[in-house]
């Protein structure tokens, strides 16, 4: 299986992006590329740019990687309750490209976290209303509280319960993708 990971932050200390790193280690025995959206950084959107200059290069680039995964891990960073403005660009250029929609028939495993309490539940919310829209299909997802208090470079997450819970949805999402990729064949 294709795994694509990334943080939805542009931030080279995001700690959503460590959060999806972390979480694609679960994944070893597949074939795993963690990607940075701030290599994909380009102008605000705008219909005027897009009707001057087109769709950038790097949009397409972007939409290849998804396409070419078969699970794609996302960790959301919460600004002011929503998207971060970066991912929001990224995501923004990539449903203008002609005939597509942004996730593609894409299978998700979405995270969030934060420094709060709530760990991001509201970018989650968002996010898990929007991605049937944006053509992917959400598998399974999760919200980490109070990052600092439960997660540790190295070690991933260090509290127990949501351990726990982390690897009941790793489990979940093998499976289900090991069904989806076996009916693949079959078809």
């Amino acid at each position: 299986m294709k795994v694509l990971a990334f943080g939805a932050s542009n931030s080279s200390k995001s700690i959503n992006q460590k959060f999806a790193t972390s979480v694609s280690k679960y994944y070893k025995e597949d074939e795993v590329e963690i990607l940075h959206i701030h290599d994909f950084e380009m102008p605000i959107y705008s219909a005027d740019r897009e009707r001057e200059n087109g769709v950038p290069q790097l949009a397409h680039d972007f939409a290849a990687r998804l396409d070419a995964a078969d699970l794609i891990i996302i960790s959301f960073a919460e600004h002011n309750g929503n998207y971060s403005a970066g991912y929001k660009n990224l995501i923004d250029w990539v449903s203008r490209i002609k005939g597509r929609k942004p996730y593609q028939d894409a299978h998700l495993f979405l995270l969030s976290t934060s420094f709060g309490a709530r760990g991001g539940q509201s970018v989650m919310e968002i996010a898990l209303a929007r991605m049937p829209r944006d053509g992917g299909t959400v598998i399974e997802h999760l919200s980490l509280p109070e990052f600092p208090a439960n997660f540790e470079d190295n070690k991933g997450i260090t509290n127990a319960l949501f351990r726990s819970q982390l690897e009941a949805k790793v489990r979940k999402t093998k499976r289900e993708m090991q069904k989806i990729l076996d009916s693949k064949k079959t078809s």
